[in-house]
């Protein structure tokens, strides 16, 4: 169903067109990230009282390529066995020279998006999703080139931004590696959303349809879930909701909790937290298109309304109550129980 080794491929040669900085050292830059991902990590499970329950966190300095590269393996791990069930299930309708192009064809858009994404991104938690090649798992990444560029365009304190950015990403590791149903939750969800993959192809005229009427109405088809939003069934929009409340949760304690673990190390945090918002909010021409194509822009809203969610619900019940969050499943808030914190704060008993 993809074309996963043209994709690293595509995204490469693509990425060669943004050279890393003239000033960028990628060993000075790990020796760094590993003693800033260590006292981010005391940092966070101090004023969260999480604790992993997988050791401790790695750091990984990589460059643009090396993100793209990383990202093709995290997602085939992720959606590869359910794409290959997919292809047993439909059996010989897909095979033959329709199969090879429609690989090359989901292989080029991906490592086209890789791409652009290579770009932008400075931090990420890679999940620990199977045992096959653990030690490319379960790291806390950070993309040395972008994070150099943007620390000189904007003159930040690279020891405080270094530092503020490690904070959310190990409460990212945190949130997975110390709360032990959340990774099979998320990898479920993820199973959820690619399950109606396997129904009737002709149903894709239905979605067209249905995107059509959303234009016609003055609807953004696009708004809430990027490409995958605009061409989800119903069933498929409803895991997608489901994972998008689970998503807005974690980036929002995450926001919340880099503030705070961070208040007394990372004075500059208010000002690196405005200028990247405004960096993201002031994008224009191509990269604005490809933001909203991609749901990067439903991402920035996850952050907002996630930490909101945060924030109203420690002011219902504090943080004994916020703690309900981690109890399973059935207590992650839906992306409905996000917008409307009291739903959940009543659901919750606060």
């Amino acid at each position: 169903m993809v074309d996963w080794a043209l994709a690293q491929r595509v995204a490469a040669g693509a990425l060669i067109l943004k050279p890393a900085p003239a000033s960028y050292r990628s060993s000075d830059l790990q020796d760094q990230f590993d003693e800033l991902t260590a006292r981010a990590e005391a940092l966070v499970s101090e004023a969260t009282g999480l604790h992993s329950a997988h050791g401790s966190a790695r750091a990984k300095v990589t460059d643009r390529p090396g993100w793209a590269a990383a990202n093709v393996r995290s997602i085939e791990r992720l959606v590869g066995p359910a794409l290959l069930e997919l292809q047993q299930k439909r059996g010989a309708k897909l095979g033959g020279p329709s199969l090879v192009v429609g690989r090359a064809v989901a292989g080029t858009q991906l490592g086209l998006m890789l791409a652009y994404m290579a770009t932008r991104v400075l931090g990420q938690y890679d999940l620990l999703i199977n045992d096959e090649a653990p030690e490319d798992q379960d790291l806390v990444s950070y993309v040395g080139p972008n994070i150099v560029a943007v620390e000189a365009q904007y003159d930040f304190a690279p020891s405080q931004f270094r530092l503020w950015l490690a904070l959310h990403e190990v409460t990212h590791r945190l949130q997975f590696t110390a709360v032990p149903w959340l990774r099979d939750h998320f990898v479920g969800l993820v199973s959820e959303l690619l399950g109606p993959l396997s129904g009737d192809p002709a149903g894709f005229a239905d979605v067209v349809r249905r995107v059509a009427d959303d234009v016609r109405n003055g609807r953004h088809p696009a708004r809430e879930g990027g490409v995958v939003g605009m061409l989800a069934t119903p069933e498929q929009r409803l895991a997608l909701s489901r994972i998008s409340g689970m998503m807005s949760l974690l980036e929002g304690h995450g926001d919340v909790t880099m503030d705070r673990a961070g208040a007394a190390e990372v004075p500059g945090a208010a000002h690196f937290s405005q200028v990247l918002h405004e960096r993201r909010t002031q994008a224009r021409g191509l990269t604005k298109l490809m933001s909203k194509l991609l749901g990067l822009d439903a991402k920035m809203r996850q952050y907002a309304e996630g930490e909101r969610f945060v924030e109203s619900v420690e002011a219902a019940g504090g943080a004994v109550l916020l703690a309900r969050v981690w109890e399973g499943p059935e207590w992650l808030p839906t992306l409905e129980e996000i917008r409307d914190p009291a739903t959940w704060v009543a659901r919750a008993g606060g």
